[in-house]
């Protein structure tokens, strides 16, 4: 197995692959969480690796080997643009697998956990190249995990530099990557979800939601969307749904 750094464009990343792969071995782009960094993802690259399948992690835009040094606060003001930035580079990517000839065919996946859940759930919305999808504790639902992190900021007592008319200028471009609003563009794809009843930083409930209003959308192949709950999980992904996301992408990409 080789771990290799490499620079695809402007975006630092770790490409992960064993020797016999080639242009037929499927893909999963992984991304990362909110102040972490592609390095902390080797885990689910490992198991991955080792079900066949070529794995990329990038570093999100300040994040990583991308950082400027930013305070949290300072990140949280650039949190959306974070997420609208990966969600176009998920797509640069997978230009750049077709041309250094590492794709010649659609099996491709994405995944992430926390932002890179919530990166996943926007690139649904927008590409139908993706077979498959793993989301772990992300939020379909943009507008609305918007709206609760204001609400967080305000509980805790942030004095948060943003009118109302700022907010409804980022809601209505949040409005171009919810997938919330228009569930058909999952059609009927492949989809895992998980998450934490307790997680208290990307709500249980609005993702949960979401899946159920989803399900209707795939009564053909109900098969296709499951959603794994752990009841005293928080905003932690434990062993067992690494091991259950990375199974269910590499089954899909078979």
């Amino acid at each position: 197995m080789f771990v290799e750094k490499e620079m695809w464009g402007n975006i630092p990343l770790l490409h992960i692959h064993t020797d016999n792969m080639n242009e037929d071995t499927p893909v999963v782009i992984f991304l990362h969480g909110f102040m972490s960094a592609k390095e902390h993802n080797l885990h689910y690259a490992y198991q991955l690796v080792h079900k066949g399948v070529r794995v990329l992690l990038p570093d999100a835009k300040f994040h990583g080997d991308r950082s400027e040094g930013l305070t949290e606060m300072q990140m949280n003001l650039k949190f959306w643009d974070i997420v609208i930035n990966s969600i176009h580079e998920v797509e640069q990517l997978y230009n750049e697998l077709k041309n250094k000839n590492l794709l010649a065919h659609h099996k491709i996946g994405i995944a992430g956990t926390s932002m890179g859940g919530i990166v996943t759930s926007g690139c649904l919305k927008l590409y139908d190249w993706i077979q498959t999808a793993a989301i772990c504790m992300g939020a379909p639902g943009f507008i609305k995990l918007g709206e609760y992190q204001l609400q967080q900021f305000t509980k805790s007592g942030v004095n948060w530099p943003m009118t109302e008319e700022d907010v409804q200028k980022i809601n209505e471009v949040l409005g171009t990557y919810d997938v919330s609003l228009t569930p058909e563009k999952f059609a009927g794809r492949p989809i895992f979800f998980w998450h934490g009843e307790l997680d208290k930083t990307v709500p249980f409930h609005e993702t949960y939601k979401f899946y159920e209003t989803l399900r209707e959308y795939y009564q053909a192949n109900p098969e296709n969307l499951t959603f794994m709950v752990n009841k005293n999980a928080g905003h932690t992904v434990p062993r067992d749904g690494m091991l259950a996301a990375t199974d269910w992408l590499a089954e899909h990409l078979a």
